[in-house]
């Protein structure tokens, strides 16, 4: 059975996100700012299949609603406007952004019972944040 998706998660532990912003195109200034935030990124799955995935931390509050392989049109925190589409296979929740203009990004969530795992990754640099269940 798999875990479960809903719930508050606080970044715990980061490893190589300055570099992913990087390679994302994300200026100076934003990585500096990204990189020494602690975000809470909380999930909630509706009867309906409509997950909402909220991120919070000093920078910005952002939410995204969708349902499991839709396409979603996606502002992302850097102001890349993005198609994004999201698929879970067992516990891991993927995330295709296909940016409009810019790059393109992919995430993995796996999730377990007390932490989730995001894999980023932008150009063939990746990144690794873990985060615990709240």
């Amino acid at each position: 059975m798999a875990p479960p998706f809903d719930g508050k998660f606080l970044l715990e532990t980061s490893e190589n996100f300055e570099e992913f912003m990087k390679a994302l195109g994300v200026g100076i200034m934003l990585r500096k700012l990204g990189s020494s935030s602690k975000p809470t990124v909380e999930f909630s799955v509706g009867d309906d299949g409509t997950w909402v995935m909220k991120t919070v931390s000093t920078l910005k509050t952002t939410e995204v609603k969708f349902k499991l392989g839709e396409e979603i049109t996606e502002t992302t925190l850097d102001g890349r406007e993005c198609k994004t589409v999201f698929t879970l296979e067992g516990n891991k929740l993927t995330q295709m952004q296909n940016a409009l203009k810019g790059k393109s990004a992919k995430y993995v969530r796996e999730f377990n019972d007390n932490e989730m795992i995001t894999i980023a990754e932008c150009d063939g640099v990746v990144s690794k944040r873990t985060y615990k269940r709240q």
